[in-house]
């Protein structure tokens, strides 16, 4: 694998909460930079978002810095009491993980948006045709936080039976996004998928997520 395929989840030994956004570890965690368009193009700079990736005993988390030199394009009625359908027609961050890196076409799509708005999938990929639970339910808690030219959003996804706490050196398949404003120049991917239309949904360009 190429260093720019490869992101690495950095061990914490304590359970970062979600709105913990300026928590000592983040700053000994790999930050990747997501400044490409889906089709490979560069995006705007006042588009682009660092991710950083923290594992725990506990769960998974992952934080987006996202640039935000516009007007958000946001939900005025957010509901946080669960999954909001539709949140990726809006500003929204994403993770795609494949746990089983031989099974990269079975993932979990975990979404959050500024709002506080968030939604969890499990999919399988058959060809073109996929198949998604709209039932899945991870327990992922999120939280945001705005200030001048910068949106940040916190993912924590905790370990289950399908997500399973992973070993250190532990390798998964995973692809990371954005969705801001609105048109085809929205959609951000750190992997892009090149497909002839806007879609994230292409398991095979993963990149991997390293548990250091």
């Amino acid at each position: 694998m190429k260093e720019a395929d490869q992101v690495n989840a950095h061990y914490s030994s304590t359970d970062v909460r979600p709105d913990q956004f300026d928590h000592a570890d983040w700053s000994k965690a790999q930050p990747v930079v997501i400044s490409r368009l889906w089709s490979g193009q560069s995006a705007p700079a006042g588009r682009h978002a660092e991710v950083r990736v923290l594992w725990t005993q506990e769960a998974l988390v992952v934080r987006f810095v996202c640039q935000q030199r516009e007007s958000l394009f946001v939900n005025s009625h957010p509901q946080l009491d669960k999954k909001t359908m539709g949140l990726w027609e809006r500003d929204v961050c994403e993770i795609f993980i494949a746990p089983d890196p031989a099974r990269p076409n079975h993932y979990f799509e975990f979404e959050a948006a500024p709002t506080g708005e968030w939604i969890d999938l499990a999919i399988t990929a058959v060809g073109a045709v996929r198949e998604k639970d709209w039932e899945f339910h991870s327990g992922m808690t999120t939280a945001s936080r705005i200030t001048k030219g910068k949106v940040t959003i916190v993912m924590r996804i905790p370990w289950d039976d399908w997500i399973h706490k992973p070993q250190r050196g532990e390798k998964w398949r995973v692809n990371l996004f954005r969705c801001i404003g609105t048109g085809r120049e929205r959609y951000l991917a750190w992997q892009p998928t090149h497909t002839p239309e806007p879609n994230f949904h292409v398991p095979e360009v993963f990149g991997w997520l390293d548990f250091v």
